[in-house]
C-alpha cells in the first residue's frame, strides 16, 4: 500500500499533438548519467544530468524537477523533456529529494532567501557544475517542475533570478505560500487554495529573497488545472498576481484565448509567445500534470525551439501509447475514467470518479482488477491495494466526498510485462460503475 500527501500524477510521456507542437521520438544513443560530488548540497540531493549527443559548444540548460514520491529518473522516464533535448540540443539536470517522502524544501527561511541553504543551494551547485564542465549557456539556463517541482520553480526563480532566464510551473504554488516557521514542510493553508494575498505583497516576498537586485526578472509560464484537489485552483491566480507584479505589469491579459477545447490561455505585458507571463487554466483537469505536449509548450516558451534539430530518426525505440478509453459495461449512480500512458515495462494511470447521482457519497473505495502482468508501485490521491490483481483504491482525508455532479481524481505508477489493457470493469462501494 503506498498513501501519498503531495503529488501528482505526472509521468506522462504521450504521442500527442498539444497547442499545435508535434514532438519527435527520441533518437539517441545518449544516457542519463548519475553525478556525484558536483558542489555544495547541504540537503544531500542526487542530481543525473542527460547531455543529447551532439550539443554545442555552449548548450541551453533546462533544470527539471520532480513532484513528491518521484525522483529525478522518474521525472526523465516519465516526461518528454530528454527527447525535446535530442532534438534541440540542450542539457538537461533532474534533481531528486532524498527526504522522506521525496519532496523538495520549499517552506523554510533558508530556501526562501538567495543562498540561505536547503535544497535551492544545491540545485544551484548542480547548475554550475553543467556550466562548468559541460559549457552550460549561462544566458539560457531554465526551469520547470510538476507540484512540489513547480513550487520549487517558483522558489529557484524568486532566489536566484539572475541565473534563471524563465520557469514553468505546473501545479505550483507562489513563492512563499508554502513557509512556515515551526519546522513543519507542509502549509495546508496555502495547499487549499486558502492564501490570498495583493499583488504587491506577493511581489515583495519574491523581491525579499535577494534584497537589492534590481536586474531583469525571469519570464514565467503557469500551468494548473481547475479540478487540483491537491494543490488547489487559487493557487494559479495568486501565481499569476505575483509575478505580475514582479514584472510591474497589469493584472489585465494582454491576450486572452483558447489554443485548445478546456485551455485558457492569458499573456500578459505582451501578446506574443514569450511575453513576461504567460498562464494557462485547464477546465476539468486535476492535479495530474504535464500531459503530452505540454512539454514541448515550455521548451516554446523558453524559445529553445528555434535550435538545432535533428530529423526524426526510425530505431527500435519505445513510442509513449495511450490505451483506448474503456468501453462501458455497466450504467449506475457513477462514472469512471481511466487513462493510461504507457512506455516499454511501466505506465501511469489518471482515474477519475465523477457522482452521476443525486446524493453525496461520503467516502470511497474503488474496486477493478488489474490485468495480468501489472504491478502498482506508487499511488496518489488514494491508497490502493494490494498491488496487483484485485485491487481497491480507498479515498485519503481531504477527498472522500463526492459532492452529486462533482468528481475526484486519483493515480498511480505501475509496471507491466507487456500486457497494457485496461480494467475492464469497476464498482464504487460494490455498486458497479460506468466508463468513459
Amino acid at each position: 500500500m503506498v498513501r501519498v500527501r503531495l503529488a501528482g500524477a505526472l509521468i506522462t510521456a504521450v504521442a500527442l499533438v498539444v497547442l499545435g507542437l508535434v514532438l519527435a521520438a527520441p533518437a539517441s544513443s545518449a544516457q542519463l548519467t548519475e553525478v556525484t560530488g558536483f558542489g555544495t548540497n547541504p540537503t544531500n540531493l542526487r542530481m543525473h544530468l542527460y547531455v543529447p549527443d551532439g550539443v554545442g559548444a555552449r548548450p541551453p540548460v533546462v533544470v527539471a524537477v520532480h513532484y513528491c514520491t518521484g525522483s529525478g529518473p522518474a521525472f526523465y522516464s516519465g516526461t518528454e523533456f530528454a527527447s525535446l533535448a535530442d532534438r534541440y540540443k540542450f542539457i538537461v539536470i533532474y534533481p531528486s529529494a532524498t527526504r522522506s517522502g521525496s519532496c523538495y524544501d520549499v517552506s523554510s527561511p533558508q530556501a526562501l532567501r538567495r543562498d540561505g541553504g536547503s535544497d535551492p543551494v544545491g540545485i544551484m551547485s548542480m547548475v554550475r557544475y553543467v556550466q562548468q564542465r559541460h559549457g552550460g549557456d549561462p544566458d539560457r539556463t531554465y526551469v520547470t517542475g510538476a507540484s512540489s517541482g513547480g513550487m520549487m520553480t517558483n522558489v529557484l526563480l524568486g532566489d536566484y533570478p539572475d541565473v534563471f532566464k524563465a520557469g514553468a510551473a505546473f501545479m505550483g504554488v507562489p513563492f512563499a505560500c508554502f513557509a512556515t516557521t515551526d519546522g513543519s514542510s507542509w502549509n495546508s493553508a496555502c495547499a487549499n487554495g486558502q492564501i490570498s494575498r495583493t499583488p504587491q505583497q506577493w511581489g515583495d516576498l519574491v523581491r525579499a529573497a535577494y534584497p537589492g537586485y534590481s536586474g531583469t526578472r525571469p519570464r514565467m509560464q503557469i500551468w494548473h488545472g481547475t479540478e487540483d484537489a491537491t494543490l488547489r485552483y487559487p493557487n494559479f491566480q495568486e501565481q499569476i498576481k505575483q509575478w505580475t507584479n514582479v514584472h510591474g505589469l497589469s493584472q489585465t491579459p494582454s491576450l486572452t484565448d483558447q489554443p485548445q477545447a478546456g485551455y485558457t490561455r492569458t499573456r500578459y505585458g505582451a501578446t506574443g509567445g514569450m511575453a513576461p507571463v504567460e498562464a494557462i487554466s485547464l477546465q476539468g483537469v486535476g492535479h495530474d500534470l504535464p500531459r503530452g505536449g505540454m512539454a514541448a509548450e515550455v521548451i516554446r516558451f523558453f524559445g529553445l525551439n528555434q535550435g538545432p534539430t535533428v530529423s526524426p530518426t526510425v530505431t527500435p525505440t519505445v513510442t509513449p501509447t495511450v490505451t483506448p478509453t474503456v468501453t462501458p459495461t455497466a450504467s449506475g449512480p457513477c462514472r469512471v475514467t481511466y487513462t493510461m500512458n504507457t512506455w516499454n515495462t511501466g505506465f501511469t494511470s489518471a482515474v477519475t470518479i465523477s457522482n452521476t447521482g443525486s446524493t453525496s457519497i461520503a467516502s470511497w473505495a474503488l474496486g477493478f482488477a488489474l490485468p495480468s502482468g501489472q504491478t502498482i508501485t506508487s499511488a496518489w490521491n488514494a491508497t490502493v491495494s494490494p498491488g496487483s490483481g484485485q485491487v481497491t483504491a480507498r479515498n485519503v482525508a481531504y477527498n472522500a466526498t463526492i459532492a452529486p455532479g462533482a468528481s475526484v481524481s486519483f493515480g498511480f505508477q505501475a509496471t507491466h510485462t507487456g500486457n497494457t489493457a485496461k480494467p475492464a470493469a469497476f464498482s464504487l462501494n460494490g455498486t458497479a460503475c460506468s466508463a468513459g
